[in-house]
């Protein structure tokens, strides 16, 4: 049995492609934590829409190959590297990010994108947080400069990021309305911090939205699926309003002059583009959150590793987001 205990299960992915292209295997080395790095026992990895793309090999980014997915875990310390000094074996911890790839029984990921997992939340909580409330926290403030009093849509506000969206969008202020398209998701989104929620999957809901704004419309809206939505969500803006782009699954045809007639602008979002120093202002806005007790990850779709094939079809063409879908190592 000794000879076992340096190995463990990891989900590789071996070339781009489909689902399929997932291998769950047993013999994977566990990783050494080297300077300035933690080893973390993983009891529950975050799965994002951002992690099928890139397992597509149709993102910008591409890892180089053979690689483990994963980058939002939560578990308990196993090892530190040289010099860390904020964590000791057995500590509760989160991380925003991996090295190793968080598809796994154990991660490695750089001490400064790990932090402490307060008692308040359990390790599927944890999991739910880093990509969702980093982009949230990005799109809503650090690109979609909101303040307290505006107005802001999600659209798609029941899965991971819309969830965080709206939990943080009401904690700082903002008027929320949000949108999913189940009665159930609705009904979440509402639970979740929304002033209003409409069903998108309605042929009138544009008309109610519209008709609950009246005149003014949104000032912001976060968009999680702007091949579909965002020549619509022009139509939705206020003047001087602003779409921040968080999703996307193909092209969409719109028309400039939209834009032009309420001075309204269209942002890209992306987690991997923020500095350090924005990252910093992130985790320190999130952090702060759980401690005050509006940070509450909602966990949806839970799956097993030997299920990840599944767990990423679920992500794409599931009827329906739920909160935040994880894997259980």
């Amino acid at each position: 049995m000794a000879a076992t205990r340096n190995v463990m299960r990891a989900v590789r992915v071996l070339e781009f492609g489909g689902p399929e292209v997932l291998k769950l295997q047993s013999d994977v080395l566990i990783p050494d934590p080297k300077e300035n790095q933690v080893l973390i026992k993983v009891h529950a990895c975050g799965v994002n829409p951002v992690e099928t793309y890139i397992r597509s090999g149709n993102y910008a980014r591409k890892p180089a190959l053979p690689y483990t997915p994963g980058s939002d875990v939560a578990g308990v310390v196993e090892g530190i590297g040289e010099h860390v000094t904020a964590f000791k074996k057995g500590d509760r911890v989160f991380a925003i990010a991996t090295i190793s790839g968080g598809y796994a029984d154990y991660a490695v990921a750089a001490a400064n994108k790990v932090f402490p997992l307060s008692d308040k939340l359990d390790f599927r909580q944890g999991a739910a947080i880093g990509i969702p409330y980093f982009t949230a926290y990005r799109a809503l403030f650090q690109k979609g400069c909101a303040k307290a009093g505006e107005s802001v849509l999600v659209h798609g506000a029941s899965g991971g990021v819309g969830v965080a969206a709206c939990q943080i969008a009401r904690a700082c202020g903002l008027k929320v309305l949000g949108t999913a398209g189940t009665e159930e998701g609705v009904n979440m989104v509402l639970r979740n911090g929304a002033h209003q929620a409409f069903n998108h999957r309605e042929v009138n809901y544009i008309d109610k939205i519209k008709e609950y704004t009246g005149m003014g419309g949104v000032d912001i809206i976060i968009e999680m699926l702007s091949n579909i939505n965002l020549a619509t969500d022009l139509q939705l803006l206020n003047y001087g309003g602003r779409v921040m782009v968080v999703g996307c699954r193909g092209p969409i045809e719109i028309n400039p002059r939209d834009t032009m007639s309420k001075e309204s602008s269209i942002t890209g979002v992306s987690l991997f583009l923020a500095t350090e120093e924005e990252k910093h202002e992130c985790a320190t806005a999130l952090l702060d959150g759980i401690e005050a007790g509006w940070l509450k990850p909602v966990v949806g779709s839970e799956y097993p590793l030997e299920k990840v094939v599944k767990a990423h079809e679920d992500i794409i063409h599931g009827g329906g987001a739920r909160g935040k879908m994880v894997l259980l190592p």
